[in-house]
């Protein structure tokens, strides 16, 4: 059972991770508060996204398990599905330049419950574009395999398990995110960000190739 624990854990973990490793608005806005204001303002801003995102997330779970359970025999179509569109998000995260975005917004005086609120639902309102990419990554980690939604005690106990997951990995993100930009706050440029667009950007893709490659193998007929 400790195993079982551990892994659902993990896979909501980097789920949650891997959906927030780019540098969207809301990610221009929690280092324009981390550099205009202090590392905390930035901190509460990230935990505004990750409860966001969260949230969508308990959705978009809840969507993918009820749908993998109807379609059961097409889980790989699925995943290939997911593994598409992770690979078109990278492409345009490569290509996306966040640079004039960030000298563009400034940061005013605004009390730390403002700073969560604010994001929180700045995020919320993106609801349209992040619930998709969600849904991406669940079938990318074949995350919900198994589990068939909310039809037992253990199907909801493993759900619990992977958004509790799902919500450590992206505040483990935020929070690395901003503690870097403060710690080299004065060395820091817009342009640094451009670099790790690029860098999200090509290990996002590869993992969208890398599933679609792995379903595709996992797929063949056995020729022993």
């Amino acid at each position: 059972m400790g195993v079982g624990i551990i892994e659902l854990l993990f896979r909501g973990f980097a789920v949650g991770l891997a959906a927030s490793i780019t540098v969207g608005p809301v990610a221009v806005l929690c280092i324009q508060r981390t550099l205009s204001k202090n590392r905390r303002s930035g901190l509460i801003s990230g935990l505004g996204v990750a409860c966001a995102d969260t949230m969508m997330a308990v959705i978009a779970f809840f969507f993918y398990a009820m749908l993998e359970a109807q379609i059961e025999q097409y889980s790989s179509l699925l995943r290939v599905g997911g593994g598409i569109f992770v690979v078109i998000v990278g492409v345009y995260i490569f290509f996306q330049n966040p640079v004039p975005q960030i000298r563009r917004n400034r940061a005013g005086k605004s009390s730390p419950w403002q700073d969560f609120v604010s994001i929180f639902g700045f995020t919320l309102a993106n609801f349209v574009i992040v619930i998709p990419y969600l849904l991406a990554f669940f079938a990318v980690f074949n995350v919900g395999a198994g589990h068939g939604g909310v039809t037992d005690v253990a199907s909801v106990a493993g759900s619990v398990l992977i958004i509790m997951g799902f919500f450590g990995g992206a505040v483990t993100w935020w929070g690395a995110l901003t503690s870097l930009i403060s710690l080299f706050r004065r060395k820091f440029r817009p342009r640094h960000m451009l670099t790790i667009n690029h860098i999200a950007g090509v290990v996002i893709s590869i993992l969208g190739v890398y599933t679609i490659l792995s379903t595709f193998i996992n797929t063949m007929p056995d020729v022993h």
